[in-house]
């Protein structure tokens, strides 16, 4: 779900100061360089981590927040440029960088935060025979999808009000995972209760849950990767009386694969850390007893979307209360019709919609340095910026 852009370093924000005048905003790309942070956020952490849902910080959009998720989404560029692309290369889907330098040799050496844990994700397609000796690209089952990372620096724990914990997703690379992408039919998960009209089985993107689940013959899958390096830090820092978050972010499959990940923290673990996913440019994971059920154990979605995205209104159909007109009559295809296709999702938590210039080009509308770059402009050290733009649009 992404064409890899290389190792391109994106900065972000000016100091926040105040907040902009709109969620919303459509203009040209521009980039900038970012420093550390220096906004403190103290005792409302859980307020921007979502303990309410983001009211009031979404309409217009708080500058501390955008800058909190500017932090989130430079996370997740650290992922791609430290990842091999080229499959010519003898360490093609691997880190390019080892874990005690792998932030700042990717562009973030001002961060807080240390790498505990490389992740790798692989696929559960079997390709036939004759396909296992085509190239490195389409063959490769096991690569590298992200990392774990933790805040130990004390001033930035001071700055953000609690030690934060950070699981950071790539996009879509390899061939398989290209492949994993196009099984859009929903596919059941375990679920500890059984199903009734009222609360049907959670379910989920097969091809997603094959990257989060598939074991590979040397490792573990990504799943289970998670798993032990969150119980090994929470042992490590839960009882220090000091507050505990854990940040799940991703851009494209790896926003989906965040989305996995915080459901399964929420519902393995009995007492978690409040756990935020802050995703980009995600497509639809679940149907709407997933979205529910990880509400319900106190999973907080905050997806950013680009209006002009394609990826984030797919796969499959999403039935609301637009499906019903005044009288109750269904749609042109009946609820009921639709689910039997196994391809009725929902969309998860809530929506921060960024408008960018509209093109044909749906590869650089869904670009995670174009989400980037919108939210850096929604700065509000730039006060008419949002009429100013809202003005060309309508002009377009």
């Amino acid at each position: 779900m992404r064409v890899a852009n290389g190792a391109t370093r994106h900065g972000s924000l000016p100091t926040p100061r105040r907040r902009s005048q709109s969620t919303t905003c459509s203009t040209s790309s521009g980039s900038s360089t970012r420093g550390p942070s220096c906004v403190r956020i103290g005792r409302r952490w859980m307020e921007y981590q979502g303990a309410n849902n983001w009211d009031g910080l979404l309409d217009p959009l708080d500058d501390t927040l955008r800058s909190e998720i500017v932090r989130y989404g430079e996370f997740v560029q650290a992922a791609y440029n430290c990842f091999d692309f080229d499959p010519s290369s003898p360490s093609y889907a691997t880190c390019r960088f080892p874990k005690n330098s792998l932030l700042r040799r990717s562009g973030l050496s001002c961060t807080g935060y240390r790498v505990t844990r490389n992740l790798y994700a692989t696929s559960g397609i079997v390709l036939p025979r004759w396909a296992r000796t085509a190239s490195t690209w389409l063959s490769r089952r096991s690569s590298w999808i992200g990392y774990v990372a933790v805040c130990q620096d004390e001033d930035e724990i001071a700055r953000l009000g609690r030690r934060d914990v950070v699981v950071s997703f790539r996009g879509t690379a390899t061939g398989l995972e290209w492949l994993e992408n196009l099984r859009a039919t929903l596919t059941h998960l375990p679920c500890p209760f059984p199903p009734s009209s009222s609360q049907p089985e959670p379910m989920v993107e097969r091809g997603f849950w094959s990257l989060f689940t598939s074991p590979g013959s040397v490792r573990r899958c990504l799943r289970d990767e998670v798993r032990d390096e969150i119980a090994r830090l929470l042992d490590a820092y839960g009882g220090q009386g000091q507050p505990l978050s854990l940040t799940v972010t991703g851009h494209s499959l790896g926003a989906a694969l965040a989305v996995l990940t915080a459901y399964d923290i929420t519902t393995t673990f009995p007492d978690p850390p409040m756990v935020t996913v802050v995703s980009f440019g995600g497509p639809r994971v679940g149907n709407a007893s997933f979205c529910r059920r990880l509400e319900e154990r106190g999973g907080k979605v905050l997806r950013i979307v680009n209006t002009q995205d394609i990826i984030t209104k797919v796969p499959g159909f999403v039935i609301d209360d637009r499906n019903v007109d005044e009288d109750g009559n269904e749609g042109v295809i009946p609820s009921w019709l639709l689910s039997k296709t196994g391809w009725v999702y929902a969309d998860i938590g809530r929506e921060l919609r960024v408008s960018g210039r509209r093109t044909a080009n749906v590869v650089a509308c869904h670009d995670l340095s174009v989400y980037l770059n919108l939210l850096n402009q929604l700065s509000a050290k730039c006060p008419f910026q949002y009429l100013a733009t809202q003005a060309m649009a309508g002009q377009r």
